[in-house]
């Protein structure tokens, strides 16, 4: 099984950018997508050639307007489906969806930004407890995947400028990193890091200096899986090519 994440930075702008041929380029059977910007009808809608290829659509939507939202994309239908995960603090910005397959539950997530001045990182803490909390619900069933833009840079090699952005910026605070931490001290395995230990690549790209160009990025998009899963990992890859979006595709290839 191939699974994709990609975050979108609004679907119906990503559409017009020519991102429903690049999902079916990429020959995926799940892509989770994370930052739709829309609500359910309009992602359907805007989806809608992919549904009337024989892909299944679901949704989730914030309360505001225009604003995170979660997508999943599968050609399989799913054993169930479900959103949010149960506490009404973290349940009103539409950033995850659970799909049940026979084998594995597929989380997909857009991890809350911590935003400028760090504003939001005290609720990123609490976000990222709760988080791992319901994915170690989940894995009392069987094994998890658990993808998407997570919003951290987890080591050095993760980011261009390391040194300059630690603890200033979103993304590379140590209160985020120490979450990242949790999830893999949680029995989580970062997928691209276990074949990919040494590799400088990146997934997001500020819009500001030609960043994307001259490849001063940041990781901060995640296929992470249970330890159960990881002699099935055939690969796990992050697309730089395909444009679209601030941010790039990443996934993995089950056996």
């Amino acid at each position: 099984m191939k699974i994709v994440s990609f975050n979108v930075n609004g679907i119906r702008a990503a559409a017009s950018k020519g991102v429903l041929d690049s999902i079916r380029e990429m020959k995926a059977d799940v892509v989770c997508l994370q930052e739709t910007k829309a609500t359910v009808n309009q992602v359907q809608e805007t989806l809608a050639p992919l549904l009337n290829e024989g892909h299944h659509v679901y949704a989730n939507e914030a309360e505001r307007k225009g604003y995170s939202g979660t997508a999943i994309i599968t050609k399989q239908k799913p054993i169930g489906v479900s959103y949010d995960i149960g506490l009404a603090d973290h349940d009103k910005e539409g950033r995850v969806i659970t799909a049940e397959f026979s084998e594995f539950y597929l989380v997909n997530v857009y991890v809350p930004n911590s935003g400028s001045e760090l504003v939001r990182l005290d609720y990123r803490k609490r976000w990222d407890e709760a988080l791992l909390n319901y994915l170690k619900v989940l894995e009392k069933l069987k094994p998890v995947v658990f993808c998407g833009d997570l919003n951290v840079a987890h080591r050095p090699i993760d980011l261009k400028n390391d040194k300059a952005n630690y603890n200033k910026s979103a993304g590379y605070t140590q209160t985020e990193i120490d979450g990242m931490d949790n999830y893999i001290a949680g029995g989580l395995v970062d997928s691209f890091r276990e074949l990919n230990p040494d590799t400088e690549k990146y997934s997001w790209w500020s819009f500001r200096a030609n960043a994307r160009a001259r490849n001063i990025g940041w990781r901060i998009d995640y296929v992470l899986l249970s330890k159960a899963l990881v002699p099935r990992l055939k690969a796990a890859f992050i697309l730089n090519d395909v444009m679209g979006s601030d941010h790039c595709p990443v996934g993995v290839v089950l056996g």
